[in-house]
């Protein structure tokens, strides 16, 4: 029992050491078989035997039917038997069909029979009642159905009636009814409103209603105060109220002095107080002491 339990252990390792020995290199001549088969340039054939070039040719054969399926200019259909001579025939046509539905410019219109001729047709004018819904500028009216023709005049209405009350330059005021022309009146009047409320440098204040003018007049009298509180060169002083310009003199006034306290080109010494003076002259005192204290040392 144990000389037979001792010659399954060998056995056992016997194969595990046979399954792990790398397999032995490819020779030259497997090379060149693999790369005939595969059809490559490096292929000799002179090295190969009667069997092998059989194969060589079957694979050949193969590959050349493939490429005929796939329309490829690889092709050779002299060498296709009937049979698959007749499938590449099918194979071309559905390609050239889907072509043609398509409205490929590869499409040969001569082989499509004259019920795919039909589809192919069918497919064309629903492209161009397309291309005419949307606009295009490919679309031709000519080619299409009375139907069709009204459909597209409508959406082409709509699409102009869009344009005008977006304010678009393409608009075609002579193309909308009464109803439409009030509609776009009516966008007109609340894009012009909504840029004189924001102070938009194209707003038209003449096409405001008087409470929508009024709401403009006290938001530019706001931002004129307060750009001429700022020192701002926008401030129009000429339009603000003697209060509103006496509220910018103050603030003026103040700007002036912090102005002098830090010693800037913009301080008019002819309009300070004697209390302001006083206070410019000591921001003098303590930026000139400032520079003048020797720099501590490190401790």
């Amino acid at each position: 029992m144990a000389v037979v339990l001792m010659l399954i252990l060998l056995g056992s390792w016997g194969v595990l050491l046979q399954a792990q020995r790398p397999a032995p290199p490819t020779s030259a001549g497997q090379t060149n078989y693999n790369d005939c088969v595969r059809g490559l340039s490096e292929c000799d054939l002179l090295p190969l035997t009667p069997n092998q070039i059989k194969v060589v040719a079957e694979a050949s054969m193969q590959r050349n039917v493939a490429y005929c399926m796939e329309g490829s200019t690889l092709c050779d259909p002299t060498r296709l038997t009937a049979t698959e001579s007749t499938s590449v025939q099918a194979g071309r046509y559905r390609r050239n069909l889907q072509k043609c539905l398509e409205g490929s410019a590869t499409c040969d219109p001569l082989l499509p029979t004259p019920k795919d001729a039909q589809s192919v047709r069918a497919a064309a004018a629903q492209r161009n009642y397309d291309k005419c819904l949307s606009g295009s500028a490919t679309c031709d009216p000519l080619k299409l159905t009375a139907q069709q023709n009204k459909t597209v005049q409508a959406a082409a209405l709509r699409r102009n009636l869009d344009r005008c009350k977006e304010g678009s330059p393409a608009c075609d005021p002579l193309q909308l009814t009464p109803s439409e022309t009030a509609a776009t009146e009516a966008a007109a009047f609340e894009r012009n409103r909504e840029r004189c409320l924001n102070l938009s440098a194209t707003c038209d204040p003449v096409a405001l209603a008087e409470p929508d003018a009024k709401i403009m007049r006290t938001a530019f009298q706001r931002r004129n105060l307060a750009n001429c509180q700022e020192g701002l060169a926008s401030c129009q002083p000429l339009e603000l109220s003697k209060a509103d310009l006496n509220a910018a003199h103050d603030a003026f006034l103040r700007r002036n002095v912090e102005a002098c306290k830090r010693g800037l080109p913009a301080c008019d010494p002819s309009r300070l107080t004697g209390p302001e003076i006083a206070l410019v002259a000591t921001a003098f005192q303590q930026r000139h002491s400032t520079k003048k204290q020797p720099p501590q040392p490190k401790p």
